[in-house]
């Protein structure tokens, strides 16, 4: 069984878009996280027309990546064999991609496929921000010995698919940080790969504003630093070098999400 997690923001706008997207291929059912919106993406949800859609609200806003791990403890509950990952914004022309990832899931190739959003490392026009970004999630990579597999590929960037077996081997919790469910992932010699390549631009994610962009990407630096310390067994931080990156980590709520996970 093929479900799709989908955390929705205030992305009425796009939203009918990706959920087209999501039925253009064999899927069984979605799993649209709406949090914390303020829009109307939940009317949207609501007003599919599909019985696939399953939605799960919550009134407060669960914080960066949170709803991951909600939509795919609610997935594994259903029954799910693959999961697919995808953001509610992610209007652009995918539905190939989406495809190729939940097929080497499917297929048994992979327990985790992973978007190149980078392909032939294409990084021309890149701010300095963004190649600190990508500085980190090959350090990672290298960490955890798939560099030559994976580049700079990373669960942070574009949409991926993982396995039953891998939601049944790591912790939930740890779905909410990406980067460290790869480490986990590699760490029990679990199959990472790349599944398919899209250039950042195809996916249709929108530039929202510069403090946005900032915060986002100290959030997966510092994932990626903590997913580093978590696969060598050593104390969680999130520093690189000597600067402690935060950004919106400190704003998960994982006093909803432990909530959730616990039936509460």
């Amino acid at each position: 069984m093929l479900a799709a997690v989908m955390p929705i923001k205030n992305e009425e706008k796009r939203l009918k878009r990706t959920i087209e997207t999501l039925l253009s291929i064999p899927i069984e059912l979605i799993i649209a996280v709406i949090n914390g919106s303020k829009d109307d993406s939940y009317n949207i949800v609501q007003h599919s027309l599909t019985e696939k859609i399953l939605p799960l609200y919550f009134t407060e806003t669960l914080g960066f990546d949170i709803p991951r791990a909600i939509g795919a403890k609610a997935a594994l509950e259903r029954g799910a064999t693959t999961v697919l990952f995808i953001d509610g914004d992610m209007d652009g022309n995918i539905s190939e991609h989406i495809r190729e990832l939940a097929d080497m899931i499917n297929r048994g190739d992979a327990d985790m496929a992973l978007t190149d959003c980078y392909p032939g490392g294409n990084r021309n026009g890149l701010s300095q921000l963004a190649n600190h970004v990508l500085k980190a999630r090959y350090q990672l990579n290298q960490a955890i010995g798939l560099e030559q597999n994976l580049g700079i590929a990373s669960p942070s960037h574009g949409p991926h698919a993982v396995s039953r077996r891998l939601l049944l081997s790591i912790p939930m919790r740890e779905i909410a940080i990406p980067p460290v469910s790869l480490a986990l992932a590699a760490k029990g010699g679990l199959k990472v790969h790349v599944g398919t390549r899209a250039p950042h631009k195809e996916l249709g994610s929108p530039h929202k504003n510069n403090r946005h962009a900032q915060l986002i990407a100290e959030t997966i630096i510092g994932d990626c630093m903590e997913a580093i310390n978590v696969y060598h067994g050593q104390a969680r931080h999130r520093a690189c070098g000597q600067v402690e990156y935060d950004g919106y980590h400190s704003q998960r709520r994982w006093d909803l999400l432990d909530n959730y996970l616990s039936g509460k």
